[in-house]
């Protein structure tokens, strides 16, 4: 059904449409580019760049501010309380002349182009010293920060954002993240605006979002661009590219309008015709474009030599009561999921959202790789759905739910659940998890990465036997003699990721029991993995907490205390030893899946781990030939080479 053309014909009958837009695109800063811009006095443009601390030959670059502005102003909110939009984009390219290097660059929005006074060094050209923290100042900035000036600064390699001042409200460390500000390598940065959140990613990973009320602290009308100082430190502070598109609120002359004037009846007539062919037309386009994307699907889901049931999508409406909110189990970042009937036994339906990060990629690999497996551990798919570009999957039910609800204690969450696991019940939920596993990695055909083991993936049945679901984010591997996937973007569940990671940007099976160590240590310990708001949580985690207790020899103690006392001390110790041997900063000491299955089963040690818990250095060292344990054959890791994209 075409839809209706009644909202663009009411648009379109009034007798004036104003229609404006800000908008602004530098691939490089060649040409007229300088007479965009307000460039100040220490500012410039060189090398198709610019170089918003000069870089002049022969002169110095010591104590230096400056700033690059476009030279229109952007209107940023009204009286009525309506607040713009806005999405920007550039490339930096920061490299230190001096050792320490500084001082940073920001992108900054402010009500006055000029540069303050005395704002060089630590002031990273924002404010002074005597505007610093006051309303007067005027100026909201996304700093990148290269030095750390005082105590109140995060560290040498961070982003924050800053309101009327130099100290940030939220600064995160990049150094997690692999990036490092003032390398000599380009940064593409991505900084979005909806009127209530402002968020930065840098390469594409997300690292800041805040909720922040732009007009409280500017005026309406505004500059956007950057600034960036020097101090007796130095750097050479660049932007190579940078676009910026924003939605008017009020308009003035610095914007483009567009008149629409319908002088008669008779022209009115012919735009409602013309919007509804073009609306008949749409539809059309659309059906055909849904019916392309689902055979794509369906092929995919062919290729793979196994599909489970396609389902239609009457039969899940009918399943679940047209998605009852009766019927709703749980909901995600991947969607929702609804309890339904079929055929007279209870199934779980999960409705991908349509605002899903991945959306068809993790559908196609959740059916293509859990629907070619069969494990007594693993979750079962029954079948899948596409049709009306709503992507669901049909799953067994888990009367249990997930395990995260019973090991973690909140407000949601009633003293039953928090107290239903016993000592017997959390080792052999610990053990399914590990056959899983094994399974995946060992016992398949073609070997498969999960790469999301958490505690709100691992679904209890009605026996409180473990298992592993949710495979959006799983990879298969092409023979038992690979053992990685290599991809361009960093995938997982922050406090469950092994350190490296974030530099290699690769899966592997040794990234897989990290995950799975700390599953392990959160099971027994009832202790969620750390701060997950963080990437890369090394020091601020689960497992770090442990390792403390087990260099004071009292690893027991960390035991979840909701069991009272009631667990098995040996079994306890050898878990959570185990558990601390998968979660060794260097993958090369964390012992495969068999090796962990034996610990567990009794038939062997835990491995050997350190009283210290050691550093994470990189590129990681293999064990000497004196020190290798031959209870590692099963894992296959080979050296961190030849990384490429998915």
């Amino acid at each position: 059904m075409c839809p209706s053309p009644l909202p663009y014909f009411l648009i379109l009958a009034v007798l004036l449409v104003q229609v404006s837009c800000f908008h602004f695109n530098f691939p490089n800063f060649q040409g007229d580019a300088a007479n965009q811009l307000i460039l100040s006095k220490n500012s410039s443009i060189a090398l198709d760049a610019i170089q918003v601390t000069l870089d002049v030959n022969g002169a110095s670059m010591q104590n230096r501010a400056g700033r690059a502005l476009y030279n229109k102003r952007f209107s940023l909110w009204k009286s009525n309380g309506a607040i713009a939009s806005f999405d920007t984009t550039f490339v930096l390219n920061i490299l230190n002349q001096t050792s320490a290097g500084g001082e940073g660059l920001a992108f900054i929005i402010t009500g006055d182009s000029s540069v303050p006074d005395n704002s060089e060094g630590r002031w990273l050209g924002i404010v002074d010293s005597r505007t610093n923290g006051s309303r007067e100042a005027g100026v909201v900035a996304v700093e990148f920060d290269t030095r750390k000036s005082d105590d109140g600064d995060l560290d040498g390699n961070h982003v924050g954002l800053n309101i009327n001042s130099i100290n940030s409200i939220s600064p995160v460390s990049l150094t997690g993240f692999g990036f490092n500000i003032s390398g000599g390598l380009d940064l593409l940065v991505h900084l979005q605006y909806d009127g209530e959140n402002l968020t930065v990613r840098v390469n594409d990973v997300l690292v800041l979002s805040q909720l922040v009320d732009l007009s409280i602290s500017l005026p309406n009308k505004v500059f956007v661009g950057f600034s960036a100082s020097t101090s007796n430190e130095t750097q050479l502070n660049c932007v190579k590219s940078w676009s910026f598109s924003g939605t008017d609120i009020d308009g003035d002359d610095n914007f483009s309008w567009v008149w629409i004037l319908i002088p008669t009846v008779v022209l009115t007539m012919l735009i409602i015709v013309f919007v509804i062919y073009l609306y008949w037309r749409r539809g059309r386009i659309e059906d055909d474009m849904e019916g392309a994307a689902r055979g794509n699907i369906e092929d995919e889901i062919n290729r793979s030599g196994f599909g489970p049931k396609k389902f239609r999508l009457k039969e899940l409406k009918q399943a679940t009561a047209n998605f009852s909110r009766k019927n709703k189990l749980g909901k995600g970042g991947f969607g929702t999921v609804y309890k339904g009937s079929w055929m007279n036994k209870d199934v779980a339906i999960k409705k991908v959202s349509k605002k899903s990060n991945q959306g068809k990629q993790e559908f196609i690999a959740e059916v293509t790789t859990i629907g070619n497996l069969n494990h007594k551990n693993l979750v079962k798919l029954i079948g899948w759905c596409y049709e009306r570009s709503e992507l669901l999957l049909v799953y067994e039910y888990m009367p249990n739910g997930s395990l995260d609800k019973f090991i973690f204690c909140n407000h949601k969450a009633s003293t039953e659940e928090c107290w239903t696991l016993n000592w017997e019940q959390r080792l052999t939920i610990i053990r399914g998890v590990a056959q899983a596993l094994e399974y995946l990695h060992n016992g398949c055909q073609k070997r498969v990465l999960h790469r999301d083991i958490k505690a709100s993936n691992i679904m209890l049945d009605s026996e409180y036997i473990a298992k592993l679901g949710d495979f959006g984010l799983a990879r298969t591997v092409e023979g038992k003699e690979k053992t990685h996937h290599s991809t361009i973007e960093i995938a997982g569940t922050p406090g469950y990721m092994a350190p490296e990671t974030f530099l290699i940007s690769r899966a592997t099976v040794e990234t897989d029991v990290y995950s799975f160590g700390v599953l392990v240590l959160e099971v027994v310990c009832g202790r969620k993995p750390g701060n997950q708001s963080e990437q890369n949580n090394y020091n601020n985690s689960i497992v770090n907490w442990l390792w403390e207790f087990y260099k004071n020899g009292k690893i027991t103690a960390a035991v979840d205390s909701r069991m009272d006392a009631n667990f098995v001390k040996n079994e306890a110790e050898r878990v959570l030893i185990l558990g601390l041997a998968c979660c060794h900063p260097n993958p090369h000491y964390r012992p495969c899946m068999s090796s962990v299955l034996q610990v567990l089963s009794g038939e062997a040690d835990p491995p050997d781990v350190p009283q210290e818990r050691p550093s994470f250095v990189w590129p990681a060292m293999p064990p000497s030939f004196s020190q290798m344990d031959y209870s590692l054959r099963g894992s296959q890791l080979t050296p961190f080479t030849d990384l490429t994209g998915r």
